[in-house]
């Protein structure tokens, strides 16, 4: 593996995770809720942004890789499917929404293998759809991260959710778009 800058930032990203998961097991007395949500936004808006930056470094210098395409995602997910995971746990979103995201996360996964093996991974491609899902799923995300009922006269947490809402249904319906192409032209 040859190490440049986007793989350094995919590997930050995947080194977050941790950092923003031990940030709800602190101990009161060392910070805030407050600031544990804001510094638990920060690092995954931190991440989101690094998601974005690596994939176009890569391109932009010509150093993607294998590995790279490999990491990127898995990162990604891991990153979504923890705070998804945490965010039910402090009951500010539904665990249906987490189920259908990461549940369809790891669908599309598989069906990326799969087609991989297949030699025709490129059918499945991430498409625009995906970007509309990751980008509204990310916004929600960083709202309920945040948590605050009173953030300048709006509820975040109640915004958050509709916007997860959206991001689940451009879910489901992304999902639906790759099983489509995925097995237009599949024969056995």
């Amino acid at each position: 593996m040859k190490w440049n800058i986007p793989i350094l930032l995919t590997w930050l990203r995947v080194w977050l995770i941790p950092v923003f998961t031990v940030l709800f097991y602190l101990p009161d007395s060392w910070l805030s809720e407050e600031s544990v949500n804001w510094w638990a936004a920060i690092i995954f808006t931190v991440a989101a942004v690094t998601d974005w930056l690596d994939g176009y470094l890569a391109r932009k210098w010509n150093q993607t890789s294998s590995f790279g395409a490999f990491l990127d995602p898995v990162a990604d997910k891991l990153m979504v499917a923890v705070a998804l995971i945490l965010l039910v746990s402090l009951d500010r979103t539904y665990a249906f929404f987490a189920m259908i995201i990461i549940g369809r996360e790891i669908t599309i996964s598989a069906l990326r293998e799969w087609m991989a093996q297949l030699g025709r991974r490129n059918n499945v491609a991430v498409a625009q759809i995906g970007k509309f899902k990751t980008a509204a799923q990310m916004a929600a995300i960083v709202m309920l991260l945040v948590g605050s009922e009173d953030f300048f006269g709006m509820n975040l947490i109640f915004f958050g959710n509709i916007l997860m809402a959206a991001a689940v249904i451009l879910t489901v319906w992304s999902m639906c778009y790759y099983l489509k192409v995925a097995f237009a032209d599949y024969k056995e």
